[in-house]
């Protein structure tokens, strides 16, 4: 069994999930308004099945991307973290930060916050020199995150995603890294 890794700033905690979070995250999934960007939203059964797989990655590598809390109350606010990507191209293993927030946390600085605080965590923690973020295209608020957080578009490694529907608007990706300091 893996370690426990708990993350802390100022005002989030980003952890392992547990069984208690499935409801709220399922309810971040079937969102339409989040996941507009992010692909059609999630069934119940759908969002459970990603719990389950992204303790299996954590179970596999060391880390996930895990729930984030607010420090002052403990709501759920969405996920946070670094996993290896899988989609199918040249960059597949690499450490991939990634983020999904409700809709209530939008506009908090957050998702940069923590972000910020998981990067810190992996030049610590894990080896390799670099760290890279994708997103559809159209996804300018966590592209907007990339920039914040340090990391640089890379125009030369834009893609059309694989496990997208050829002329879905959220087909073409943009790839973003972020080097060791």
């Amino acid at each position: 069994m893996s370690r426990e890794v708990v993350i802390e700033t100022e005002r989030l905690i980003i952890r392992d999930w547990r069984d208690d979070d499935r409801a709220a995250f399922a309810a971040l999934n079937g969102d339409p308004e989040v996941m507009a960007t992010l692909g059609p939203p999630m069934s119940r059964e759908t969002s459970d099945a990603l719990v389950d797989d992204l303790i299996a990655r954590k179970a596999r590598d060391g880390f996930t991307y895990g729930p984030v809390e607010r420090r002052e109350d403990g709501a759920f606010l969405g996920f946070v973290g670094l996993s290896r990507a899988h989609v199918g191209l040249d960059f597949d293993g690499m450490g991939e930060i990634g983020w999904r927030l409700n809709r209530a946390s939008w506009g908090h600085g957050y998702a940069t916050e923590a972000a910020k605080s998981v990067l810190a965590w992996a030049w610590r923690t894990l080896p390799g020199d670099q760290v890279m973020s994708m997103t559809a295209r159209i996804n300018k608020r966590s592209e907007a995150v990339m920039k914040r957080i340090g990391m640089r578009h890379c125009p030369e490694r834009d893609f059309d995603h694989p496990r997208v529907a050829r002329g879905s608007p959220l087909r073409p990706h943009i790839f973003y890294l972020i080097d060791r300091p």
